[in-house]
């Protein structure tokens, strides 16, 4: 036989410039792995242990570096596994193509082994493009189509091959009746408002005295255009968390993270201004943005299912961020009263101070928020950070300050556990010769980081640059959720739910070849993250940490905080430690400045 489906399907994936496929094996895509050993692991076959991981991999890919994320598993269990890594790509909006394999079509509707009803199974997470190749004439259009809206809707597609077309012989689609064929180039014009639409715009910019802008992922590419037009309006910026690297921290009108996991500054930004511009962001919780009638807003983003959202928009302008602001900056006076910006510095600066006096604040054995603080000013230039969910995100959130060509990223919609270690692993593979740095709880790490350890293990000698480092907080608690039974149901800890087990994460990294560091004093800390950051291989790096260390709101309310003492009441098993924790973390807020 000559070029069979899955020769085929590799051959395209290579034409479209496909570099990369993270996948786990399985007998339902036994003609895909046929056709890779033919064509000399091109594209690379990249083996994750678990087939969420590969696509949490693949995730991590595209985020970091712009491009599609391709993974691919056996029919039945390998698809299913899937799911968690795609969600997480869906509702970040990150373009990724599944390539899933399938009963054989002489089985199919037989209740035949491994047989599950995968369109079913992806209809929402590839609600934008599901397809089955039932002949080898499909292709390349699905194929193409897979990848094209992939790409162009930065979302989720799926595409399913059943085992015995993998092996068909390719016959492309013939120039006749109900015949598709296809074409590669990629490329679309990116939108830009009309101008009657600027100027509306352009009339609320000018006419507020204490202009608040939010950027989010979206706005990656304006940061120029951004930072021109804070400069003319004087407005303080605040971020996203997926936006969170789209301006460097050093700018000392940058507010830094919004919401839950956000700053002192960023809130009093949005609680007292009079005009609110969000720029490629969805950040949906409104009870962190101005009060509904307090300020007028506009809004610009490239999708425009997304806008109107979040907030009462006085103006929705759907376009490009950046091909927009440049199209606004020159409608938008300078404000000569600089006032507002000047209180906003103020904020800024002493919040960096509460954050330093809140690092430096004694706890038992490590407080958390010292790791973050003493990696920080260490950090190269061009390092690529993910953070896991848990507590560990509130402290990347307010600690680690994004400079240089940094980038930083974690599952901000799904939040699902788990992503840190394989984010930086597909990050690796894209950007092999940047240094790489997950932040993750011991929950996620046991949930799957320390698997994943072993692909690091298997492939890190081939990367250009061999720094990666996992830094895991290592408390023995699922420290994020008990805070949650605190403040918000006013539950003490549930030990039953809440405690870990005991594991040697760098003991364990060791046992792998890896590098291994412990820090378990608050003097170690710095020490071995120098170690962590000069080693000649992946390390992990384990502190252990105060699980009392509370991750304060920004602006915690009094029901929070009633709840809190509610659990306190009700006997929670740490609670001398976090009356202890949450009263000398709290009051580095009201302290004097240095000055």
């Amino acid at each position: 036989m000559g070029t069979t489906v899955g020769d085929y399907v590799l051959q395209r994936l290579r034409e479209w410039g496909v570099e990369h496929v993270f996948g786990y094996a399985g007998d339902g895509i036994n003609g895909l792995l046929s056709a890779w050993q033919k064509a000399g692991d091109e594209p690379r076959f990249v083996q994750a242990r678990h087939e969420e991981m590969a696509a949490f991999e693949a995730v991590g890919y595209a985020k970091f570096t712009g491009r599609v994320g391709v993974c691919t598993a056996t029919s039945g269990p390998g698809a299913i596994h899937l799911l968690n890594g795609l969600y997480d790509a869906k509702l970040d909006h990150v373009p990724m193509v599944a390539i899933v394999g399938q009963t054989a079509r002489s089985a199919m509707g037989g209740s035949y082994q491994q047989e599950v009803d995968l369109h079913t199974l992806y209809k929402d997470v590839a609600s934008d493009y599901c397809e089955t190749v039932m002949v080898a004439e499909q292709l390349p259009n699905v194929l193409d189509r897979a990848i094209r809206i992939a790409a162009s809707r930065r979302t989720v597609t799926a595409l399913i091959i059943p085992s015995d077309v993998q092996e068909l012989e390719y016959t492309p689609p013939s120039h006749a009746f109900k015949m598709v064929p296809s074409s590669i180039d990629l490329t679309w014009s990116a939108p830009v408002p009309a101008a009657d639409q600027l100027e509306r715009a352009a009339e609320i910019l000018n006419a507020g005295s204490r202009v608040a802008i939010l950027v989010g992922q979206g706005a990656r590419g304006a940061a120029g255009e951004v930072t021109e037009l804070a400069e003319l309006t004087g407005a303080g910026v605040a971020k996203a968390l997926l936006g969170k690297d789209v301006l460097p921290d050093e700018l000392p009108w940058v507010t830094g993270s919004i919401g839950l996991l956000g700053t002192r500054p960023s809130y009093e930004l949005m609680m007292d201004c009079d005009t609110l511009l969000v720029v490629g962001s969805n950040f949906p919780y409104s009870q962190f943005l101005p009060e509904f009638g307090q300020a007028r807003a506009v809004q610009i983003d490239l999708d425009p299912t997304m806008v109107g959202m979040r907030y009462p928009f006085d103006v929705n302008l759907v376009g490009d961020a950046a091909r927009t602001l440049r199209a606004l900056i020159p409608l938008v006076r300078r404000k000569d009263d600089r006032s507002w910006r000047s209180g906003i510095e103020d904020n800024v600066g002493r919040w960096w101070e509460v954050m330093e006096r809140r690092a430096f604040t004694s706890a038992d054995p490590i407080n958390p928020e010292l790791v973050f603080h003493e990696l920080s000013h260490r950090l190269p230039q061009d390092a690529i950070l993910a953070a896991d969910s848990g507590s560990a995100a509130n402290w990347y959130a307010r600690h680690i300050r994004i400079r240089g060509d940094m980038r930083g990223s974690l599952s901000g919609t799904l939040a699902t556990m788990g992503p840190g270690v394989p984010y930086v692993i597909g990050a690796k593979f894209g950007l092999p010769d940047r240094p790489c740095y997950a932040l993750v709880g011991d929950g996620a790490m046991q949930m799957n980081g320390i698997n994943e350890l072993i692909t690091i293990a298997k492939y890190w000698q081939e990367w250009a640059d061999p720094r990666l480092v996992v830094a895991v907080l290592h408390n023995n608690d699922l420290n994020q959720v008990t805070w949650e039974l605190r403040a918000m149901g006013g539950s003490p800890q549930f030990l039953p739910s809440q405690e870990l087990p005991e594991f040697p994460y760098a003991g364990y990294a060791r046992l792998l070849g890896l590098h291994g560091v412990t820090a378990e004093k608050p003097e170690e800390v710095g020490p071995a993250w120098e170690e962590a950051l000069r080693a000649d291989r992946p390390c992990v790096v384990e502190f252990r940490t105060d699980p009392a260390v509370p991750p304060i709101p920004p602006h915690a309310t009094w029901d929070q905080i009633e709840k809190a003492l509610e659990s306190i009441v009700r006997g929670d098993s740490d609670r001398s430690s976090m009356i202890k924790q949450g009263f000398k973390s709290k009051v580095q807020e009201f302290l004097p400045g240095r000055s």
